[in-house]
């Protein structure tokens, strides 16, 4: 499986480097990117898996019922199906009031599901403080927690019954006011920000229309909109999105060690380099045996002994050395031919990193 999965990315790297992007793909517009959106509110209907009386959670429900002409002593009410949640939403920009998001339903206090539970009206702000959307609805947590649980009982879970979603569950009041285009001129933002990708960016604009673009930095792209264009903004964005661009990539290993993932570009490249692996595995066993009286003893009694094994096992080590062009196919195929795990490679990385064989950045997780 190790030797089929780098083999494999080194073989996809090699095929994308060359291949051409879309501009709508590659940036953003200026003005008009994604705002957050944070909520609080109390989900109910939970048959006993809410919270457990807290404070905030039974105040919460009084002051609901108070909207509704009830008033009642927060310790008067019993909210075990009751849970209180905090809410987070994206909001796009040119959204406009009516539309539809998703929300993401978190529990806050103890609660032991979400399974089943219906959202109460709740306001989504900004970070002004402002109501942009409100939330409500029936939550999907795409999993379940079973079982009586305690002394005795056993429990079932799938997934994370705690945190769901509300698919179109928030509807737009407000819409964020976006301005895209600033004295004739936008302003695309790299995703991936680097000098060579924005000089490529600026030549392809200019092929389809000349001299409009400029690059006054690594991440920015500035577009005037040529004269067909000066009343039709929209139109210039859609034509300019379509445009294609071979974005130049960055030479990097990134390695996430708690999930034994490794992910390298095509750009990475080695210096003549030897790699050597080998290791060591030392394997103790304890066993406890029984050592009992002869027949018809009557002074012997029954008893345990413990006994220790230990072996040891070192796999012969060899120098694997990397021919020309050294890159990253041939530093694959190296480190198959040597049967190394994925584990083994990370290691193998941070060494030839530290020895300064490896000219790409090293990014561990």
């Amino acid at each position: 499986m190790t030797r089929i999965f780098i083999t494999l990315v080194a073989s996809l790297c090699a095929l994308t480097a060359a291949s051409a992007s879309r501009i709508k793909d590659l940036t953003l517009i200026e003005g008009g990117r994604d705002n957050q959106l944070v909520g609080y509110g109390l989900v109910v209907g939970l048959a006993g898996d809410g919270d457990s009386n807290a404070t905030t959670t039974l105040r919460s429900v009084a002051n609901v019922l108070q909207r509704y002409g009830l008033t009642l002593n927060p310790s008067d009410i019993k909210a075990k199906n009751v849970a209180a949640v905090m809410l987070t939403a994206d909001i796009s920009a040119f959204l406009k009031p009516g539309a539809r998001i998703d929300v993401t339903v978190a529990s806050l206090g103890d609660a032991k599901s979400l399974q089943g539970g219906v959202l109460l009206q709740a306001p989504l702000l900004g970070a002004d403080g402002r109501a942009y959307a409100v939330a409500q609805g029936p939550i999907a947590i795409g999993g379940f927690l079973g079982g009586a649980g305690g002394a005795g009982g056993a429990t079932v879970q799938k997934n994370h019954p705690t945190v769901g979603q509300i698919s179109s569950g928030a509807i737009v009041e407000r819409e964020i006011p976006a301005q895209f285009v600033h004295d004739n001129t936008l302003r695309l933002l790299l995703q991936n920000p680097d000098f060579t990708s924005a000089t490529r960016m600026v030549d392809a604009i200019n092929a389809v229309y000349p001299a409009a673009a400029s690059a006054p930095d690594s991440a920015t792209v500035a577009v005037r909109l040529p004269a067909k264009f000066a009343t039709r903004e929209v139109a210039f964005i859609s034509e300019l999105g379509t445009i294609d661009v071979s974005p130049d990539t960055m030479a990097r290993i990134v390695i996430n060690e708690r999930t034994g993932t490794i992910v390298a570009t095509s750009t990475v490249h080695l210096s003549h380099v030897a790699i050597a692996h080998g290791s060591l595995t030392i394997t103790v066993t304890s066993n406890v045996g029984v050592s009992q009286p002869n027949s018809f003893s009557n002074t012997g009694t029954t008893t345990t002994v413990p006994s220790t094994q230990t072996a040891v096992n070192e796999q012969k080590g060899g120098f694997t050395v990397i021919n020309d062009p050294p890159s990253i196919e041939r530093l694959a195929a190296a480190l198959n031919a040597l049967g190394v795990s994925t584990r083994d490679m990370m290691a193998i990385f941070q060494s030839l990193k530290r020895a300064g064989a490896l000219q790409a950045e090293l990014i561990i997780n």
